[in-house]
């Protein structure tokens, strides 16, 4: 959907909710949250289905045969709306282009809380291929009832149903009469994945091609009819107060609608947008602010954060009988704080008018955005509406929500007049949430035969959710007059885990002790970044699984398998070794290396397993990914084309993280706030090659494979690096100026 026609009152919506075979939404009826307690009583529903009962909040189809299908998720490029229609399409026994998807809306979509974790198919795809099942089951029997035959003698294709003697009925004339406001049972009749036809094959990314052609794409892209420009002008340091500025002056400036300040909130509001930057930069050099933020020296930092006070959280603790230790290896692991670097600085659109705001937005919750902004401006959470719009390189709590607080904010000093917000580069760096910096530390002891028979593993993190759950979590709502305050910081339970996620190895040890130090203070903002603590639990955990295998004199594929009873992690394991031809007795060459590793994001998750072939030049430092050979097990498969994506982009994503990325920061602000100072990985950096293996499991749940590659992949760049040089690197980043002059082995 172009982000330019999703207007806050769309006519033809209405007449569509009012006037369709299928009358009443789901957010129309307030004893909703009753109903849906009341079915969870009974058989679990599947998916998101637990929430949000009602078919037609998923599934309406009117007497057209217009067929459209709602998810609380949102796109964040990895190509969930194209797996929402397949989903649909199969069970439903029509062609993809007959969906109409519509996405993470609070006027229109049942509420899915986030799009993260890798829950997007879990969840969403999991309720939508129920409901779907269950619709067409509906179907076919009210259209078996009209043409007056058995229901098992009628056929379906293409959204008619046929009967034995030719007759048929489209499923716009077979939904006349039938109510599918009713709650989803707790079994549906599905297809056999054996008869799939859209389900499993690739299929062409429904959003791919406005991208590539120019089209309007992006929250970024959005021009509604009368819209104003605005940036804000924020503070240099966390708590800085404004001194003075020369409002008035910048008021005169040619296109300046508004200045817009509220305590040391400061912003433009201009016809255009390059007459907002200018008012913007000129209302920024006259500003003088009082700054008294302290940040820790940055060199300092993981010794800073294991002073600070903890929560203590005992993960894992098992005991169990086991042969004497004949040697212990210790190691500890650290990675500093990460910037999620969207390419597309933060935007939103926003609109006030006859009461109610509606903010277009590429939030990752549209419901707890709502609850959010509707706090913030005072307004009963039904007068604000927020519309997810895709934004240009997006993941994780990045600076979404909070520009969508900005859009909001001024929207209201200017009613009437959509505003469009976009924050800066400089800002984009320094004010959205960081990933948090952590520290690991584990001990291992192996046996006389190579085994490990003790693991004690301890991590020390901040907080890895600081998602939107009151006003004070939106950081425009820090510099108000009236400021709000952020609700405090808590753990993810695991098995989800935040700081813990994945600290839990999926190997059978006998003896196992996991501890949390969950830290609430923090010295610099953080929040959820892509695959949260799995990213380092995973580096340090498979890390040191190569260390113990040195030690033990052991082929590090095999020392995994040695230790790894689950059937799937060991076909991930192998598939993975026989693609790449990995050889424990190949010829070494010097400066070269390989490396492995595996893991099942958050242990209940996709399952992969990557190695990797890469090279250090001795004289630059300068790391080179040859090959990089992936296996994974995501469940039942629904676009192997979009699988392979989100496992390449991870295993990009992730060597960027591993290799280059760390924010810097003196002891009052965030210094790195460019692509100069905070570096990524370049093109020229890229791996060579990238393959990914694909186990499809079809009628197993989805398991999503979003976030399956990030920690693997970490681990795997570690390992090669430590065969190519002998060099065991443990804190990340693990490029740079220490790679030079390394030796060869």
């Amino acid at each position: 959907m172009n982000p330019s026609q999703q207007l806050p009152d769309d006519p033809a919506r209405r007449r569509f909710l009012v006037a369709g075979a299928i009358t009443v939404g789901f957010s129309l009826l307030p004893g909703l949250p009753a109903l849906a307690a009341e079915t969870a009583k009974g058989p679990k529903l599947p998916g998101s289905l637990g929430t949000t009962p009602m078919l037609d909040a998923w599934i309406r189809l009117d007497d057209t045969g217009r067929l459209t299908v709602f998810t609380g998720k949102a796109e964040l490029g990895t190509g969930v709306r194209t797996a929402f229609i397949q989903i649909a399409a199969e069970e439903l026994d029509v062609a993809p282009e007959a969906v109409h998807l519509i996405t993470a809306d609070t006027g229109l979509t049942p509420n899915e809380g986030y799009t993260a974790g890798s829950h997007s198919l879990a969840d969403s795809g999991t309720a939508i291929l129920n409901a779907a099942a269950q619709v067409r089951a509906l179907l076919v029997q009210s259209a078996a009832a009209r043409l007056g035959v058995d229901v098992e003698t009628v056929k379906v294709s293409n959204g008619v149903v046929v009967a034995a003697d030719g007759r048929r009925l489209s499923y716009g004339q077979a939904v006349a009469g039938l109510d599918l406001h009713r709650p989803a049972q707790a079994v549906s009749p599905l297809k056999d994945p054996r008869t799939h036809t859209v389900l499993g094959q690739p299929l062409q990314r429904v959003d791919i091609p406005g991208k590539v052609t120019g089209g309007a794409s992006y929250v970024q892209d959005m021009r509604l009819p009368g819209m104003v420009h605005a940036r804000v002008v924020r503070q240099p340091s966390y708590g800085a107060r404004l001194i003075k500025a020369d409002i008035d002056g910048v008021r005169a400036m040619p296109g300046v609608v508004a200045v817009v300040r509220d305590g040391n909130y400061l912003a433009v509001v201009a016809q255009d947008e390059w007459q907002a930057i200018t008012a913007m930069r000129a209302l920024s050099s006259s500003a003088q602010w009082e700054e008294s933020a302290v940040l820790p020296a940055p060199g300092t930092i993981h010794d800073v954060l294991k002073k600070l006070p903890s929560r203590e959280i005992r993960v894992a603790d098992q005991a169990g009988p086991a042969a004497p230790a004949a040697q212990t290896l210790k190691a500890r692991y650290t990675k500093p704080y990460l910037t999620h670097g969207s390419i597309g600085p933060s935007c939103a659109v926003a609109q006030f008018e006859n009461g109610t705001m509606t903010v277009w937005t590429h939030t990752q919750g549209v419901f707890p955005l709502r609850g959010g902004l509707a706090e913030m401006l005072s307004l009963p959470p039904a007068n604000v509406r927020c519309i997810h719009v895709e934004g240009s390189g997006c993941y994780g709590h990045n600076g979404a929500d909070d520009v969508a607080a900005d859009a909001a904010l001024i929207a209201r000093a200017v009613p009437g007049r959509p505003v469009r917000v976009q924050w800066m580069r400089d800002q984009e760096h320094t004010w959205e949430p960081s990933g948090p910096a952590m520290i690991t530390e584990v001990q291992a002891s192996l046996d006389a035969t190579g085994h490990i028979v003790d693991w004690q593993y301890e991590i020390w993190s901040n907080s890895h959710n600081q998602r939107i759950e009151n006003a004070g979590r939106l950081m425009p709502t820090w510099a108000l007059a009236q400021p709000f305050i952020p609700a405090p910081p808590k753990p993810i339970p695991m098995p989800e885990g935040g700081g813990d996620r994945n600290s839990i190895p999926l190997y059978a040890f006998p003896n196992t002790k996991v501890l949390h130090h969950f830290i609430p203070d923090m010295p610099l903002r953080v929040s959820a970044m892509r695959s949260l603590g799995a990213y380092l639990n995973v580096f340090a955990i498979e890390s040191f699984m190569d260390e113990l295998a040195l030690a033990a004199k052991a082929d590090p594929v095999e020392f995994r398998l040695r230790h790894l009873q689950d059937p799937r992690g060991r076909d991930v394991i192998e598939l993975a070794a026989r693609q790449f031809g990995w050889d424990p007795r190949r010829k070494r060459e010097p400066g070269r290396g390989m490396g492995f590793s595996f893991a099942q994001y958050k242990n209940l998750m996709a399952y992969l397993a990557i190695a990797m072939d890469l090279s250090v030049d001795r004289d630059t430092g300068e790391v080179h990914i040859h090959r990089a050979v992936a296996a994974i097990d995501c469940g039942q498969i629904v676009n192997p084309d979009g699988v392979r994506n989100q496992v390449e982009g991870g295993i990009i994503q992730s060597a960027s993280w591993t290799l280059y990325e760390q924010v810097r920061f003196d002891t009052r602000r965030i210094t790195s706030f460019d692509w100069s100072t905070y570096p990524i990985l370049r093109f020229s950096s890229v791996p060579e090659h990238i393959e990914v293996h694909l186990i499809d499991r079809p009628g197993m749940p989805f398991l999503g494979a979003g976030e399956a590659s990030q920690g693997p992949a970490s681990a795997a760049v570690a390992n090669a690096l430590a065969d190519a040089t002998g060099m065991r690197l443990r804190d990340t980043p693990l490029g740079g100026p220490r790679l030079r002059d390394v030796p060869t082995v």
